[in-house]
């Protein structure tokens, strides 16, 4: 499935907020009510396919009416990309962020979009102004309300910086901040962050227990901040990607074979949408890789070309800075199939829960309004 960039994605849902908030110059691609005051909640793991299938756990988002239409996120579909897209109305290709783990272009370093080298300045890696930053200048109130260890982090100074920000590491103090950042102003634009959904997933996996009752949990809390909210706000509640689950005997290490490391110098992006960095001075090596991977894995995953995947609209709009990036090979898992990388990423063997691919149920988020 590829992204709807400007048709029904991700990225235009706050230009689209800010449209129906009647910001001059904004376009209300998701056709949202005219209002004074919205509220973005954004669940990080909450996808469409997952939330369909388990309706009866979230029985508020799934109410009459509520889920308007599915939204793609873009490509890869993880949290890092996502959010950046959320927050600046922009495909990947533009605003930079293209995985959760990517190249320092000019370096044999990896950025880790969710730790962020302190050597990276964020306003030079997203140097484009955000959604935030206009509805701010145009003077509506706008706040961020995440957890206080995410103020001033990197990929919030990249992709959702403009406005105040509000720490709040529990359910109530999510709540109480913005509820109270809602009535800021004459004109309001609050954007909430929900983690655990998705962190269960990761660790536990979307088929268990713990991720249904946490999905409850969700949909709780989006309830109770419904009837908090003055009865003028708009609530949105939407998601950054959806999971897949991958048991072990479908993952592919990257080392278990001599081969497999031929011609890579870096590994980079996630174990659902991989990037291979090829050596630069050897014009032929990414070919090569493509064909000793297409030939390990088959009907398994798209294995591209960088070139290859831009023409095909996964990134967007892909600026000269952003391309080198990209891997000059990326690998985009389809079915249950993962390409770890366990040397660089020990952690990723303890995983469940999986994402970061093209796949429909990665790819698609509801957009659920309660107004």
């Amino acid at each position: 499935m590829l992204p709807r960039y400007g048709a029904g994605a991700l990225s235009d849902v706050v230009p689209s907020a800010l449209a129906a908030l009647g910001l001059e110059g904004e376009r209300d691609l998701l056709g949202l009510p005219p209002a004074d005051r919205y509220v973005v909640l954004l669940v990080d793991g909450l996808g469409w396919h997952l939330l369909h299938a388990h309706a009866e756990d979230a029985p508020f988002l799934t109410g009459p009416g509520r889920i308007r239409r599915s939204l793609t996120v873009g490509a890869p579909s993880t949290t890092s990309t996502s959010l950046t897209s959320l927050g600046t109305g922009l495909a990947p290709g533009r605003h930079g962020v293209v995985g959760y783990t990517m190249a320092v272009p000019g370096t044999d370093r990896l950025l880790n979009t969710l730790r962020w080298d302190t050597t990276v300045e964020p306003l030079v890696w997203q140097p484009h102004r955000t959604a935030f930053e206009r509805g701010v200048s145009a003077g509506v109130a706008v706040t961020t309300v995440s957890r206080k260890a995410f103020r001033g982090s990197g990929i919030t100074v990249a992709g959702l910086r403009g406005g105040e920000f509000v720490p709040a590491d529990s359910a109530g103090q999510a709540t109480a901040g913005t509820v109270e950042a809602s009535r800021r102003g004459d004109r309001s634009l609050v954007y909430l962050y929900e983690g655990d959904l998705d962190w269960t997933g990761h660790r536990e996996g979307v088929n268990a227990p713990a991720w249904r009752h946490q999905l409850s949990a969700a949909d709780s809390f989006a309830a109770r901040l419904r009837a908090s909210l003055p009865a003028d706000v708009v609530l949105l509640v939407t998601g950054d990607h959806g999971m897949v689950d991958v048991p072990p005997d479908a993952r592919v290490d990257v080392d278990s074979a001599p081969e497999l490391r031929a011609g890579v110098r870096l590994v980079g992006g996630d174990p659902r949408l991989r990037f291979l960095y090829t050596d630069p001075g050897d014009s032929g090596a990414a070919d090569d890789v493509v064909a000793t991977w297409r030939e390990r894995l088959g009907d398994g995953a798209l294995v591209l070309t960088r070139d290859d995947a831009i023409a095909a609209g996964w990134f967007g709009e892909v600026e000269d800075r952003v391309r080198p990036r990209i891997g000059d090979v990326v690998i985009a898992a389809l079915d249950d199939l993962a390409v770890e990388c366990r040397r660089e990423f020990p952690m990723e063997p303890l995983m469940v829960g999986w994402h970061g691919s093209l796949t429909p149920a990665e790819m698609l988020v509801p957009l659920v309004i309660a107004g």
